[in-house]
Formats: C-alpha cells, sequence, structure tokens
C-alpha cells in the first residue's frame, strides 16, 4: 500500500515538472510564433471566426509556404503530404481569439518538434564580405531570393550575380 501511494505522489511530481516544463521560452517555438502570427495578421475579421475558413486558409499559406515555415506547415497538417492532421488545434483558438504564444505552446505538449523549428540566420549583405563566404551560402543567399546563377562555375560567378541582383532584393 505504501508504495502504491510513493508511486502516486512520483508521478503527480513528474506531471507537475512537465507541465511546468511546457511554458515557453525565450525563442522557443519561433517559427510557429512568428508563421501564425503573420496568418492570423493576414485574414479579414470576417474570417476569423469561421473555422473552416480558417482551415481552408491555412493550407492555402502553407501552399507556397518555404523552408522552415513548410517544415511547421508539415507538422500541424497544413501541407497535401502531411502524416498528422492537428490543424484544428489551430484553427479553433485562432477562431476565439487565443494568444498565438497560447497555442503554440499548446502545440508543443502535441509534438514538441514543432517548437524545435528555428530560421537560419540571415547574412547582412550591407556588412558581409561575399569574397569571405562559402559557396554553399552564395548559393543559399540567391535561392532565398528565389534566383539562379545560370553558367556560374567559379565563386566570383555568384558574387558577381549576387551584386548583380543586390539592388532588387535588398531594402535600402
Amino acid at each position: 500500500m505504501q508504495s502504491v501511494q510513493v508511486f502516486t505522489v512520483a508521478l503527480a511530481a513528474l506531471c507537475f515538472v512537465l507541465v511546468a516544463d511546457a511554458k515557453l521560452k525565450e525563442g522557443e517555438c519561433e517559427v510557429c510564433i512568428k508563421f501564425t502570427q503573420k496568418f492570423f495578421d493576414g485574414l479579414t475579421s470576417d474570417e476569423r471566426g469561421d473555422v473552416p475558413l480558417i482551415e481552408k486558409r491555412f493550407r492555402e499559406a502553407c501552399a507556397v509556404a518555404k523552408k522552415r515555415d513548410n517544415r511547421f506547415c508539415y507538422y500541424v497538417g497544413g501541407t497535401e503530404d502531411a502524416a498528422t492532421g492537428i490543424l484544428g488545434e489551430i484553427s479553433k483558438p485562432l477562431s476565439f481569439g487565443k494568444p498565438v504564444e497560447k497555442i503554440c505552446e499548446a502545440l508543443k505538449k502535441k509534438d514538441s518538434q514543432i517548437c524545435d523549428l528555428r530560421y537560419e540566420k540571415q547574412i547582412d549583405l550591407k556588412t558581409v564580405d561575399l569574397k569571405k563566404l562559402r559557396v554553399r551560402d552564395l548559393k543559399k543567399i540567391l535561392s532565398d531570393w528565389d534566383e539562379d546563377c545560370r553558367g556560374c562555375a567559379e565563386k566570383s560567378d555568384f558574387i558577381a550575380r549576387i551584386e548583380q541582383l543586390k539592388p532588387k532584393h535588398t531594402e535600402l
């Protein structure tokens, strides 16, 4: 009997620790919070109360999402190839105005890898010396801009292409 009580107390303590750990730390759930907030801000006031419409719009946003945003969409069931479907965990709370941070906190309890997603560090093109970057990084810059570099074989070719496209893609 006493071992059952000890086990019950230990189990309760473990549950308390897990619930306390569910709070978001600084920088955690970065992709979830930013993508969901951007999505929510793009909804009209009429759309915000309609759960099926929110889910439809979310899938539309996921269809054009790239990189980490697309991975987030996959985890929550917003993409066609997603294996899970917890989109209702986003759409229902959004419909009654629950803060995005609290939604992501709840999603973390369902699937912790959702909050493991982080955006890649952006390269500051105003201060970086392109000659010191690796070709991989130069290709990433072009990829982020949805540009290509046909015929580029040398590092100097990639640098020239970036310099050519820089005014089009950087803010002054």
